[in-house]
């Protein structure tokens, strides 16, 4: 969450709106979110923090609002708090919930991440934030919009495509290893 140095000068004509290279942090918070990928609704909740306690709490809240007779499958990046002995014992709880981990350096492949996306765009990246409760509230209202009417995101490339990408990509690492 930032706050401006100082303010923008205004947009006028031959001349956008601008913003200062340097910025002043005001607070943090961690947004945890779950998207349906059938409906595009987000079951999403802040947190101060991105812990392997914060984690299991927001899966409860997941566990409520997703329908009781749904197995609940969650595409997982390797955050440690992902991944911690703590959601073995609560895995074992809820078996109709199962994680899938994607490779380091491939975020792309969970569609949630194309939701941040958008929350950055358009709720975030131009705000000025001056506590963490506006910036939580902004989050809120970007989150209850977007269930109000929620969209999916629907992949345009085919399997094929984005099989051909990861080959190229792995080729290119492989190089810069070597």
């Amino acid at each position: 969450m930032i706050g401006d140095t100082q303010p923008s000068l205004p947009m006028k004509k031959g001349r956008a709106g601008t913003m200062t290279h340097d910025y002043k942090r005001n607070g943090t918070t961690t947004l945890f979110a779950a998207l349906d990928v059938l409906t595009g609704k987000v079951v999403g909740e802040c947190l101060p923090r991105h812990t392997n306690r914060e984690f299991p709490r927001f899966l409860r809240k997941v566990d409520k609002e997703v329908p009781k007779g749904l197995q609940v499958h969650m595409i997982l990046d390797n955050y440690g708090a992902h991944g911690h002995d703590n959601l073995e014992a609560w895995l074992a709880k809820h078996p109709r919930f199962h994680f899938h981990f994607t490779p380091t350096s491939s975020s792309w492949l969970n569609l949630v991440e194309r939701w941040f996306r958008q929350l950055t765009e358009k709720a975030i990246r131009r705000g000025v934030f001056r506590s963490v409760p506006e910036l939580v509230a902004a989050i809120e209202t970007f989150l209850a919009a977007n269930n109000d009417d929620p969209k999916p995101f629907v992949w345009t490339a085919t399997a094929e495509e984005i099989l051909k990408k990861v080959r190229r990509g792995r080729v290119a690492l492989d190089q810069l290893a070597s």
